[in-house]
Order: C-alpha cells, then sequence, then structure tokens
C-alpha cells in the first residue's frame, strides 16, 4: 500500500519550470491555481559538508540533474542505504510576485532543507550515523519558503536515504521531489491545491468510504447470527468483515502517523492474507463445497507471503497470493452454475471485474498506459468480494423469505380447503374415540388384573423356590423334638422305677434330664414356629411397614433356604457358600418381607447361573458369595456368583418387566423388575450389576444409612 506514494510521484503531469534557465525564476503567473515540481538544474553530491549549504561554495564540480526525483534522475538511484547527499539550486523570485512561497518535500528518508545557508526546515533527522536516521513521510506537509522579491537564493538539500531494516531485501527508491506554489493557494477553498497529493487524498478518501461500508456489513451480518446461529454462514462473513475491517483500519493508521513502520506493514501483510482467505472459505460454504487441496494450498501461499514480508516487501509477494485468490475463486464459481445459477453469475461478474481492474493497474505501474488516478479506485476493487458474497447472501436470504411466503400461502389455501373436510369427519372422529377410548378403558382393567396375577405368579414362583428349603430346614428341629420326647418317655418310666424303690436322688438325677430335654424340645419347637412364621410371610402381601431387621440373619436365613431348595431338586448341585457379614451393621430399617424376596431372588438368579456353568464344565466349581458392609454413606448387600456372567447387550434390559434369558416356563421376567422397584422406590435405595465375561456376575445393593 505504501509504495503507492512513490508511484504516484512519477505519474503527477503537472507543468514544469523551464529546464534550460541556470537561475529559477518564479512569478505570479507561474503558479496560478497549481503545484509546479522544482525539477531543474540541480547540482549534487554525495558525502557530508555543512558548508555545502553556503551560498559562497563553489558547486560547478558537481553533477548536473534535472529529474522530478532528484535522488533518481535517469533510473538510477544517487545516494544508497544511509548514504547522504546534497542538492544545491539558485532560484529567485521576479519583481511581479507578492504571494510568499510554499514547498512541498515527498521523500522516503529524511531531509534538512537550507535557504543561503540557514536552515529552514527539518524533515524527520540526518545523521551519519544510520542508527539516529528517522524517517518521515512528508506528502502532507507544506512549509513557507522566505523569499525576498527580485533576489537571487541559494536552496540546498541535505538527504539521506534510509534502508529499514524489514523487509530484509526490501530496495528503497530514495523518493525526494519538490513542489511549490503561493500561499494564496493553500489558503483558497479549492481542495486540489490544499496538498500536493491530491491522488494520495482521495485515495485516503476512498479508504475511509470503503471502511464504513465494511464496518456496516460486519454490524449486520453479525446480528444476523446472534439473532440465527443456524445460520452460520452469517457469521463466517461477519467475520470476514471484521478481518477486512482491521486490513482498511491499520492501512490508514499507517498514512496517519507519516511513518512507515514494519510492524504496520506486517500486520497488513498477515490481515491482507487471513480476510481473502475467510471470503474464500465464505464463498465454499455457499456452494457447499468440500475444503480440499486447493484451498489448503492457498492457505500455505498465503503463509508463505506473510512469512516472506521478513526478507521480501509485499509489494512483490502479495499479488502472487492474490493471482491464486482470484483463479479459486472464478474455479468454484464456474463449477457451482448448474447448482446455483444467480450466485455462480454474481461471483463470476466480480471475479471478471476484479481481473480487469488489476490488469489495467498492472499495465498501469509498468508503464505501458497512463491512467494516474486509476489507483485512487483501488479500494473499491478490494471491496468487490466481500460486497458480492453480501449481495449474494441478501439475495438468497430474499429468495428463501419468498419461497417461504409462497408455501404459506399455499398451506393456507390447502387449509381452508381442508377445514370443510375435517369438519365433517370431526363428529364422525369424536364417536370413534368414543369407542375406543371405551374398548382402552376395558383393556387397561383387564391389563391391570393380568399385572396382579403376573406379580403374584411371580410371589408363588419365589415360594416355591423356598418350599423344599423349608421342608428340609423344618425337618431337623421336627426330628430333635420327636427324639428328645421319646428319650423323655423313657426317662420317665425310669423315674417311675426309681420312686417304686424309694432312691429319691435317682428321681432328681432323672427330672433334671427331662427337664432339660423339654428345653431342647420347647427350643426346637420355636424353630420350627420361626420358619413356619417367615414362610407365611413371604407368601402373604407386605404390609409396606418398615422396622428394624437384622440384615445378616436375613441374609444367611434366605442363602441357606435357597441352597437347600435347589438342592431338593437337583441332588447333584454342589456349591461353595461364602458369606462376609460385617457385625457393625446392626439391625436396618427395612420391610423384611419385601427385601427377603430380593435377597431370594438375587441367590436364587446366582445359583441358576453357576449351576448353568456348571452343567457345560465338569471341573468348574460353584461359588456364590453374600456379604455385607456398612458405610457412612451407605449399607452395601452383594450378592456374587463366578458364573458367565451377562452379556452387554442384555446387561441394559435385565431390569425391564417380563425380560428373561431362562428357558420358556423357568421364569417370568418379573423377579429382577420387582426387585429393582422394591429397593429404588420402596427404601430409597440403589441396585446395580457389576459383570465380566466368563468371571462372573455381582448385584450390589445400597441402602440408605
Amino acid at each position: 500500500m505504501k509504495h503507492i506514494l512513490y508511484i504516484i510521484g512519477f505519474l503527477l503531469s503537472l507543468t514544469v519550470f523551464s529546464q534550460q534557465e541556470k537561475v529559477l525564476t518564479i512569478s505570479d503567473t507561474t503558479l496560478i491555481n497549481r503545484w509546479a515540481y522544482l525539477e531543474s538544474n540541480w547540482s549534487y553530491k554525495k558525502g557530508d559538508n555543512i558548508n555545502w549549504s553556503d551560498p559562497k561554495f563553489d558547486d560547478s564540480s558537481w553533477t548536473k540533474i534535472s529529474s522530478k526525483n532528484l535522488n533518481k534522475p535517469n533510473n538510477k538511484i544517487i545516494g544508497g542505504d544511509n548514504e547522504i547527499v546534497w542538492f544545491r539550486k539558485l532560484i529567485k523570485t521576479d519583481s511581479t510576485f507578492n504571494n510568499p512561497i510554499v514547498l512541498n518535500v515527498s521523500q522516503a528518508g529524511a531531509s534538512e532543507i537550507y535557504l543561503d545557508g540557514k536552515l529552514v526546515r527539518t524533515l524527520g533527522k540526518v545523521s551519519s550515523n544510520p542508527e539516529e536516521i528517522e524517517t518521515i513521510i512528508s506528502w502532507k506537509i507544506v512549509f513557507h519558503l522566505p523569499l525576498e522579491k527580485n533576489k537571487e537564493h541559494l536552496l540546498a538539500i541535505r538527504f539521506v536515504n534510509s534502508q529499514r531494516e524489514y523487509p530484509k531485501y526490501y530496495m528503497n527508491e530514495g523518493l525526494i521531489n519538490i513542489q511549490a506554489t503561493s500561499l494564496h493557494n493553500i489558503l483558497t477553498t479549492d481542495p486540489r491545491l490544499v496538498t500536493p497529493r491530491k491522488e494520495i487524498r482521495n485515495y485516503v478518501n476512498n479508504l475511509y468510504i470503503v471502511l464504513g461500508i465494511v464496518l456496516f456489513m460486519f454490524v449486520l451480518f453479525l446480528c444476523l447470527y446472534i439473532f440465527f446461529k443456524r445460520e452460520k454462514i452469517n457469521g463466517y462473513f461477519a467475520l470476514t468483515s471484521l478481518l477486512y475491517s482491521c486490513f482498511l483500519g491499520t492501512v490508514l493508521l499507517e498514512y496517519k502517523t507519516n511513518v512507515f513502520e514494519f510492524q504496520y506493514d506486517y500486520i497488513i501483510g498477515i490481515l491482507d492474507v487471513l480476510y481473502p482467505l475467510a471470503a474464500l472459505y465464505c464463498i465454499y460454504k455457499i456452494f457447499n463445497k468440500r475444503i480440499g487441496y486447493f484451498y489448503w494450498g492457498i492457505a500455505v501461499i498465503g503463509i508463505l507471503s506473510i512469512l516472506s514480508g521478513f526478507l521480501v516487501s509485499s509489494v512483490y509477494t502479495g499479488p502472487i497470493f492474490g493471482v491464486f485468490i482470484l483463479v479459486e475463486f472464478l474455479r468454484v464459481s464456474s463449477l457451482s452454475f448448474k447448482s446455483d445459477k444467480i450466485g455462480a453469475l454474481i461471483f463470476l461478474l466480480t471475479g471478471v471485474l476484479n481481473l480487469i481492474f488489476w490488469t489495467i493497474a498492472t499495465l498501469d505501474r509498468l508503464g505501458y498506459i497512463n491512467l494516474p488516478q486509476l489507483i485512487n479506485y483501488a479500494p473499491f476493487a478490494y471491496i468487490l468480494l466481500p460486497l458480492s458474497i453480501a449481495i449474494y447472501l441478501g439475495y438468497f436470504f430474499g429468495n428463501r423469505s419468498q419461497s417461504l411466503r409462497l408455501n404459506l400461502e399455499r398451506v393456507q389455501k390447502l387449509s381452508k380447503e381442508k377445514e370443510s373436510i375435517l369438519s365433517e369427519q370431526k363428529d364422525t372422529l369424536e364417536q370413534l374415540v368414543k369407542e375406543r377410548t371405551s374398548e382402552l378403558n376395558q383393556s387397561l382393567v383387564e391389563l391391570k388384573a393380568t399385572q396382579s396375577q403376573l406379580i403374584q405368579s411371580e410371589k408363588m414362583a419365589s415360594l416355591g423356590e423356598l418350599t423344599a428349603g423349608i421342608a428340609h430346614e423344618i425337618q431337623n428341629p421336627l426330628n430333635f423334638i420327636n427324639n428328645f420326647s421319646e428319650v423323655s418317655n423313657e426317662l420317665i418310666d425310669e423315674m417311675n422305677e426309681e420312686l417304686d424303690k424309694g432312691d429319691l436322688e435317682e428321681v432328681k438325677a432323672i427330672s433334671l434330664d427331662i427337664k432339660q430335654n423339654l428345653e431342647k424340645i420347647n427350643h426346637h419347637g420355636k424353630r420350627a414356629d420361626n420358619i413356619v412364621k417367615g414362610m407365611l410371610q413371604h407368601s402373604r402381601s407386605s404390609s409396606g411397614t418398615k422396622e428394624p431387621t437384622d440384615i445378616n440373619a436375613l441374609a444367611d436365613e434366605y442363602l441357606r433356604l435357597a441352597y437347600h431348595g435347589l438342592r431338593a431338586k437337583d441332588k447333584t448341585f454342589n456349591a461353595e457358600l461364602i458369606t462376609d457379614f460385617d457385625e457393625n451393621i446392626g439391625k436396618v430399617n427395612i420391610v423384611p418381607q419385601d427385601m427377603g424376596r430380593v435377597i431370594l431372588n438375587l441367590i436364587t438368579n446366582a445359583f441358576y447361573a453357576v449351576n448353568e456353568k456348571k452343567q457345560r464344565d465338569i471341573n468348574f466349581k460353584p461359588i456364590v458369595t453374600v456379604s455385607t458392609k456398612k458405610s457412612d454413606q451407605h449399607i452395601t448387600i452383594s450378592v456374587s456368583d463366578n458364573g458367565n456372567g451377562i452379556p452387554e447387550n442384555v446387561k441394559e434390559k435385565i431390569f425391564q418387566p417380563f425380560f428373561t434369558t431362562k428357558p420358556t416356563g423357568q421364569g417370568t421376567g418379573l423377579g429382577l423388575s420387582m426387585s429393582y422397584d422394591i429397593v429404588t422406590k420402596g427404601h430409597d435405595g440403589k441396585l446395580k450389576v457389576e459383570t465380566t465375561k466368563n468371571k462372573g456376575t455381582t448385584f450390589i445393593i445400597e441402602l440408605p444409612n
């Protein structure tokens, strides 16, 4: 961007003074309504001597030149990087000149302006030490040159061409040219005479116009994205507009500083890559194209262009990246012509206009044509791409809104047509709804009855599991009662015999034995009574009343009952029973009948699992473990087996009602479902399962502490 300054300096076609006179004579008519270059009859010499500003110094041996760019006559730079050059020229005003002279020195370096040996203006800082040189861009600066009427003066320029640290291999053109006008022209209201760089001023003004347009697009599409986040293309384009705004803002900031700083150039170079990539990304999304090798290849070229900014000016690397962007822009638009003719035409037209403009601009820059005002319109060429996207998005959303409006009208028309049909069918449907509702109510009643029967069936099934175990358990105390009754009967006979003999001591001893037998009969009678009561509690419906219960005793009892019940069915079945009860649990507030059903169901399932594995592997040793544990948060009851485990696809369904993996007739599918409801809903606990293939399964009951 900054090099436009230098290019425009060569394109201005202002009237110049005569190059034949040794002394430049200025009159009122010379500067009427214009700026004029002081380009003729200069003497120059490389080196640095403050005495060279003295009018008495003889510069007849110096080289003579006539050139707009004093430091580059005949397209060859006089003063190279950080080299000081002196320029001298005689100048005077004639007797008719009544207006003070105003000068403008446009430069890419630093200079000191001397008149008759006296320093009248410093632009930047000239120094023989490169580190002390301060470059200033002075295209906006004008200053008074105090000439006396009809007197010959010596105008001397001390100039240094400063080479910037970065880009490392950027060749500075060493621009310095001088223009003059009258103070009357500066004070006029004619904007063309305020500064000698009308082209640059117009260029900057156009940049401000474009910046305003782009910021408006950013705010507009950002709001559209915020309120309609499903339309992500609005967000992409808002980001593109933001990047472009930052690019334009940085360019304007650099112009405002009057100093070309590398950080500005580098930021401009980065943004000059990012916003075209963002715009190209929007084109891909608009046409639903996949981001592929072409896009990433162009992105790599852009990154290389940014990195090359340390070595070569972006003036040379930027156009290469721009060509690839434009080519891909045209390629994607062409490929999308069939699917989206309007969008493709909009973007193809934009691409062609860009191509035409930059082709003409390149020819102008190379000198094949002469269009000095062309560069003023470059900002509008920059905005063509984002503006075309905005136009297309406006067309797209407008077209979609029109389509929605037409669809709405069709829907309204169909609604009116169907309204009468719906009205006629309303009574019929209401009648059908009543009939179906009645049928559903009847089905619901039947379903509830069936559900109650199934639940009762599940209870009876679990009761059946207990029957054999209870029979085995109750046989033991009955055997003891019978045995001790027979023994007591014999002891009574013996006691009668001893009474006849009169041996009271022996009678007392026998009576004590009878008493002990009666105590044992009473103990085993109570044991049988408890077993019968437990069976009755298990078989009848639960009252739902919680009561303190010894959970260890409950688990141990149902473990033995379940084991003996299975043994009664299958005499060949054997399993190792392991218990690990936490003695610190104490009594837990539960519904004993319900929790007993849960524990019995889990233990029965564990026996079923190990028995199934045993039938397939005769060397397998079945193990069922029941354990309890108390923690600060909850009480845990675990039932583990070393069977085959539960498959993952089955594990998710085991707590569903009526789901069972057992063969037909061996399970209702309600055991685990009821157990889950008892634990979670009846006791505010959790019922979890942990299983490993071929290693076994553990069901865990967690009850609140």
